[in-house]
């Protein structure tokens, strides 16, 4: 299992610092968020920045932002994004992404309802993928078209920058989606979905890479048997990240930094998951 903590609030210097100082405490992955502004009064700052600012400052730990709404932004300049914080990282970032919550794009004209937020996040994922290859590429969507094109550098990771994307168990559109990338986020956190998330993935999953399961919420740091009740059975499933996610309040600097000291929750009496699909994603 390994375990990663998001930084809900601060400007990108102060995010940095308290990455680095996550890294020093045993934290795995460190994460920002993605949004254009929210519902309510706070400061909002561009998560690319914010990632290259703790890629300057980490040597360790994963990267990146829960989560980008692709449907949002335009999939040829994520390429080159990712590629170019990949590289700056040493392969250390990881790019979940997803379609994103829709009181967080504003009133901008937007593609907003659903299937079409779905068809973008699907062409879009194609679109990384021949991007991230550094051969020629071209392609002829619904939404999208590009004339062939070269993306040079590739990013460092090989085949691609670690993919994860939520997975719904009852879609099919869904699922297929999770077993074309290289992680799921858990919308139901709860062993039975686990279990039966890893059997889909082992049936329909074409590529041997890593494949992760991500699990996401809190639990306290200063009580490893209330971490061990939550995190264990989800680790013994087959759950391989634990997101530590303070979204609500108190979750300023000062309150992240207090969890931050207290490490990653100690979770004790685990075994090797079992129906093993790969974990692990890190590669390179």
């Amino acid at each position: 299992m390994k375990y990663g903590i998001v930084i809900p609030k601060g400007d990108p210097r102060t995010v940095a610092g308290l990455a680095r100082e996550a890294e020093d405490h045993g934290w795995d992955a460190v994460f920002t968020w993605d949004g254009m502004h929210t519902s309510f009064v706070t400061e909002v700052y561009d998560p690319w920045v914010t990632m290259a600012a703790i890629a300057m400052a980490t040597e360790r730990v994963r990267i990146g932002a829960m989560l980008t709404p692709l449907s949002r932004r335009r999939p040829w300049k994520v390429a080159r994004e990712t590629a170019t914080l990949d590289i700056l990282s040493g392969g250390r970032l990881v790019l979940p992404v997803g379609l994103g919550a829709v009181d967080s794009f504003g009133d901008v004209g937007e593609v907003t309802d659903r299937r079409g937020r779905a068809e973008l996040l699907d062409e879009s994922l194609a679109i990384l993928d021949g991007l991230w290859s550094g051969e020629p590429f071209a392609f002829a969507g619904k939404h999208y078209r590009l004339g062939e094109m070269t993306f040079l550098p590739r990013p460092v990771q090989r085949p691609r920058v670690p993919i994860w994307v939520p997975g719904r168990l009852g879609s099919e559109r869904s699922m297929a989606r999770v077993a074309r990338c290289d992680g799921m986020i858990l919308e139901e956190v709860t062993p039975g979905v686990i279990r039966e998330a890893l059997a889909y993935v082992a049936e329909h999953r074409r590529t041997t890479t890593p494949f992760d399961i991500i699990a996401q919420g809190t639990v306290p740091g200063d009580d490893p048997g209330a971490a061990t009740e939550t995190i264990g059975p989800l680790a013994e499933a087959g759950a391989t990240w634990w997101v530590e996610s303070p979204w609500d309040e108190p979750n300023g600097p000062d309150e992240v930094r207090a969890r931050i000291w207290q490490g990653p929750p100690a979770v004790s009496g685990l075994t090797a998951p079992a129906g093993d699909v790969g974990h692990g994603g890190m590669r390179r």
